[in-house]
């Protein structure tokens, strides 16, 4: 006999296994595990976690074409927690960084275009979390699926900063950047197509 899970059981999975990595960093930082700098250490790992969630994102449209829908189906909150954890690493950057101060937050953007572009990707993801719901689907209509294309300049400006970012050590941020650009050049391929 098959046993199979219910959907809502691989639901509360799917949205556990998103907030085991908030989970984790908080539980470090309370046991004093994060080193000389723990904000520095949370901001990064939270602007990681966007990027591997944003990752698995696109790459569910390609692993539904192989025949593993799996993570097709959850999309949606993947990309919700994407936004999360994209919000939580602004957040920590405006608190510890900036500290909420406006002048020096254009030092920052004048002086660091790192910081410039991961606020404009933050900023293309914010109508698609703002918009990803049923409601919002019916609402917009056809205007949803062009909306949603913004996760293409997205995705581009994301692997910019991090690649700004990566300074001497640039591997992870050209792994990303393989991998994103063949992600995209897929569904680029997919949308003219069809």
């Amino acid at each position: 006999m098959r046993w199979v899970m219910s959907p809502r059981l691989i639901t509360c999975v799917v949205v556990t296994a998103c907030v085991v990595p908030l989970a984790l960093l908080a539980w470090q930082l309370a046991a004093g595990q994060l080193g000389p700098d723990p904000a520095k250490y949370v901001m990064q790992g939270t602007g990681s976690w966007a990027l591997r969630g944003l990752l698995l994102v696109l790459c569910a449209a390609p692993f539904a074409r192989l025949g593993w829908r799996g993570l097709f189906r959850f999309r949606r909150t993947l990309g919700v927690a994407v936004f999360v954890y994209a919000t939580l690493h602004l957040l920590l950057f405006a608190q510890v960084y900036v500290g909420w101060d406006a002048p020096l937050l254009m030092e920052e953007l004048e002086e660091r275009p790192y910081v410039l572009v991961g606020f404009a990707a933050w900023a293309l993801f914010l109508p698609l979390a703002l918009t990803s719901t049923d409601a919002a689907r019916r609402w917009l209509g056809r205007r949803w699926r062009l909306l949603h294309r913004l996760v293409y300049p997205a995705t581009v400006l994301a692997w910019l900063h991090i690649y700004w970012l990566a300074r001497s050590d640039i591997a992870e941020a050209l792994i990303y950047g393989a991998l994103f650009v063949g992600l995209l050049v897929w569904r680029m391929r997919r949308v003219r197509m069809g």
